[in-house]
């Protein structure tokens, strides 16, 4: 590795936990959930975000968009939300004549960083076709011009309240985002006491400003993030586990995987997609390298296993309705039922 490799890369962690840290101080009792989303940053990898109301997901992401640096854009998923909505917008201007205007998707155009589409469950399959295009490609025709957002990362959140007037997302569009991040209420009494209590934390804007802005410069993030992972290496050994692990996913009753409230055998319709799996691996190297590491090991795919996988596996329809408690149960288990390879390289930093 040259000398000037090795400098950048330890700048750039050097930023990245200073992300981590500085949202840890304003968005307390998150921090597994705050370095998932830092590991999608720098995989460059779409995020679905998994929680009830009022948990502070769009604090926590419009902090973290502000220390990203670049515009952010946030759209309300609606039942009469139409595709054209997130591409323009019509008003009448000053005289009183109709005009158009580009929509969120669009107004920012290359400065994109951050997409947050709020309620997305509550938008037609329409408006996921088109969102979902736009984030595998990153660019779409309007108003007779091409317009590119190379450096987006869409968040997107679900209601998970209501039923009536949702459109879930199905399996093929689930296996578009990189993970699903739980943000769930803390168990600590002192913190879930604080955030009652404490009135900083009912000033959401106050929080979000307290994050330094452009702590990682957004249109370096794409170059760098190739840098990364052609820099951290594999082994043999490692490889052949991820690929039980895989098999797994799709035949678990085949390597003696099981769970206690339901037959395994009969719960997996389709396991991870190689999407799914290029993904895990991504990710697993930015845990890798945020550890000081240049070599993959089997904690860094367990660090983000469950939250790259689980929202992939297709699940017979009998069990899709308890579909978050199984496939926690499901992906510890493989982890835990599958024999940790050793390996021989030097785990120095």
């Amino acid at each position: 590795m040259s000398a000037s490799l090795d400098i950048q890369l330890a700048d750039w962690r050097n930023h990245a936990l200073n992300l981590e840290k500085q949202v840890n101080q304003v968005i307390v009792g998150q921090s597994k959930a705050i370095r998932l989303m830092n590991i999608a940053i720098f995989a460059r990898g779409h995020v679905l975000l998994d929680g009830g109301v009022g948990v502070g997901k769009t604090t926590l992401l419009q902090s973290i968009a502000r220390g990203i640096g670049g515009a952010y854009e946030r759209i309300e998923g609606t039942v009469d939300l139409m595709p054209n909505d997130l591409i323009y917008h019509t008003f009448l201007g000053p005289d009183g004549r109709p005009q158009i205007d580009e929509g969120p998707l669009l107004r920012a155009g290359e400065n994109l960083s951050v997409f947050f589409f709020n309620e997305i469950n509550r938008a037609r399959p329409q408006v996921h076709a088109l969102m979902l295009r736009v984030m595998a490609e990153r660019h779409i025709s309007a108003f007779k011009k091409e317009y590119r957002m190379p450096h987006m990362i869409v968040f997107a959140d679900r209601n998970q309240v209501e039923k009536n007037e949702t459109f879930e997302i199905p399996s093929a569009a689930r296996d578009r985002f990189m993970m699903e991040i739980p943000i769930e209420i803390p168990s600590d009494r002192e913190l879930k006491k604080s955030l009652v209590f404490n009135t900083k934390f009912q000033h959401a804007e106050k929080l979000t400003q307290q994050v330094e802005s452009d702590i990682l410069k957004f249109d370096q993030l794409n170059a760098f993030s190739e840098q990364l992972q052609d820099h951290i290496k594999s082994s043999d050994v490692l490889e052949e586990y991820t690929m039980d692990l895989w098999d797994a996913t799709q035949h678990p009753e085949k390597f003696g995987v099981t769970m206690d409230s339901v037959d395994v055998g009969r719960v997996i319709q389709t396991g991870a997609s190689p999407r799914g799996m290029g993904m895990l691996m991504k990710a697993a190297r930015v845990n890798a390298w945020l550890n000081g590491r240049d070599s993959l090991y089997p904690e860094d795919i367990h660090a983000v296993f469950h939250e790259v996988i689980s929202h992939r596996l297709v699940f017979n329809a009998a069990y899709e309705n308890r579909r978050t408690a199984l496939a926690r149960e499901l992906t510890t288990n493989i982890i835990r039922t599958l024999a940790v390879p050793s390996l021989t390289f030097s785990k120095a930093a």
